[in-house]
This record gives C-alpha cells, structure tokens and sequence, in this order.
C-alpha cells in the first residue's frame, strides 16, 4: 500500500467535492490521470474507497479513515515545507479560507491583497460557504481558517472578531418603495429581485428565507457580483439584497437608494474560526493576526 501526497491530496478534493470531476480539477489533474490513481488506491488497499452513484460519491468506511489521515498527514507535510521554507527565505505555503459570500467580496480582497504582497510564497485557496457549513467544516479539518456569521453557533471552534456589515435591499431611485427608511423581508417579496447566482452562499441563504416566508424568491436576473447587481437594479430590472458597504459604494455613482432590513439576519458581524489556533501552521497563524488586526 504505497500512497504518495498527491494520491492522499486528490482522494481529500475527490471526497470534498463529492465527485471526481471536481476534485479533479481542485488538484489540478486530468479527470483520466485521476480516476486511474483512485482506482490503483483501491487495488493498492484491495477495498473500495467510495461509493459510486449517479448523484456523485461518497467515502466507504476505508474511505473515511483514509480521509483522516490524508487530511493530518498533509497539514504535517504543509508544515514540513513551512520549516524548511525558513533555510531559502521566508514563510511558503497553502492556507484553505471558507467564507460566507459577505466577507469574501467586501472585506477579504484588500486584506488578503496585503498579505499576500508580503508574503510572495504564500497562496490561499479560497472557497466560499454558508456559514452553517464552514463550522462544520472547519470542525472536521477541512479548512485552516473561517469567516462566518456572528449569529452562527461555532461550537468548540476558536473565534475571533473581524468585521460587522448588514445587508440592505437597494432599489431604483423613484421607486414606490424608494420613501421608506426600513422595510422587513416579506414586505418586498411581491417584487422582481435581482441576485447572484444559484452558486451563491447568499443567495441559497436568501432563497431559504424566502421558502421559510413561504414565497417563492422571484428572480428575473442572477450575476457574479454585488456591483452588478446593483447597475441591474439601478435599470429597474429588480430590487437587490447586498451588504450595505456595496450599497453606500454604489450610490454615489448610481441611481439607487438604500433601504434598510428589519430582519434579525440581516445584520453581520463576521466571526473567525479556526479549530485550535496552536494547530495552525505558522503561515495560517499570522494570516489569522493579520485578518484580526484588520478587524
């Protein structure tokens, strides 16, 4: 049973992402070249690591324990190449982020720009989630470190603060609603929204909310990004649900007011977590002081 680092990286993508495709492409490899080192695991080992279905794959048992070890053998080879990065110059390595869709595109921008001009080395792979679903994740070792609601129960985790936002509904200037100074979630759901795509933590949140009203979400557009989603609005396409620092950045270029949610969820303060703070590699440790510094 010979299994090298990049066999024991892509099993944690292909389980991860709950099919080969993905984790495929997440390691970099071709999808043949992939599935061939999963299948000479398994003969390796002579029992199956994953079960097949046409929904995707889940880990057998064997699976599950090689996962485990995968996930602590490659934090120790990550931090093997973090001590020997200090003979040749310098912290090195890969830190793994999951966000919520608020921190990725408002706040982690700029301080991971400055971070990572410091450190030429480094590089973070960095995923976006639902807040619910990075605790666990996290939790489970999947990634070093993660930003969430501050509403989120993060269990055992270590946190710390990092910023506050909330969301807002923005709406074309002149609008019917345009003379309200605040407005709750079900008031507005009669009207076109405009989202981010079906991809999106915030939008699946929003969405959910929605069904919990018990209305459907009536999205005519859904893009990549808060500014677009703005101009879209600005169009008269829709109403949109941001983070006010988007809203207040777009009003001074675009026709759009801001209307502020009564709803509990809609404020933000955003949390970090990681699992235990002495378990990070150094690398990850003073990316954490350095988001908490920002905060």
């Amino acid at each position: 049973m010979l299994f090298d680092l990049t066999d024991l990286s892509l099993f944690r993508h292909v389980v991860e992402a709950g099919s080969i495709t993905h984790g495929a492409a997440r390691a970099n490899l071709a999808l043949a070249a992939a599935s061939t080192r999963i299948r000479n695991m398994e003969k390796s080992l002579g029992s199956a690591l994953l079960t097949r279905t046409r929904q995707g794959i889940t880990p057998t048992p064997a699976g599950r324990t090689l996962l485990q070890h995968a996930r602590a053998m490659l934090t120790q080879a990550e931090r093997l190449r973090e001590d020997l990065s200090s003979y040749s110059g310098g912290l090195a390595g890969q830190i793994r982020i999951l966000s919520n869709t608020n921190a990725l595109t408002e706040f982690l921008p700029e301080a991971l720009g400055s971070f990572l001009a410091r450190h030429p080395q480094v590089s973070i792979d960095l995923e976006e989630r639902l807040s619910d679903e990075i605790v666990g994740l996290i939790a489970e070792g999947v990634g070093d470190i993660g930003i969430v609601a501050g509403t989120v129960d993060t269990g055992s985790l270590e946190t710390y603060p990092f910023r506050s936002d909330r969301f807002v509904l923005v709406v074309p200037r002149g609008h019917a609603l345009a003379q309200n100074d605040s407005i709750a979630f079900a008031e507005v759901m009669a009207h076109d929204f405009v989202g981010l795509d079906r991809a999106s933590a915030l939008q699946r949140f929003l969405t959910d909310k929605a069904a919990r009203i018990g209305k459907p979400l009536r999205l005519r557009v859904q893009l990549r990004s808060f500014d677009a989603v703005c101009r879209m609005v600005e169009a008269g396409v829709g109403l949109g649900i941001v983070p006010e620092t988007t809203a207040r950045r777009a009003a001074r270029t675009m026709s759009i007011v801001t209307i502020a949610l009564q709803d509990p969820w809609a404020a933000r303060d955003l949390t970090l977590c990681v699992r235990s703070r002495e378990a990070l590699t150094a690398t990850a440790g003073e990316l954490v002081e350095h988001l908490r510094g920002k905060a």
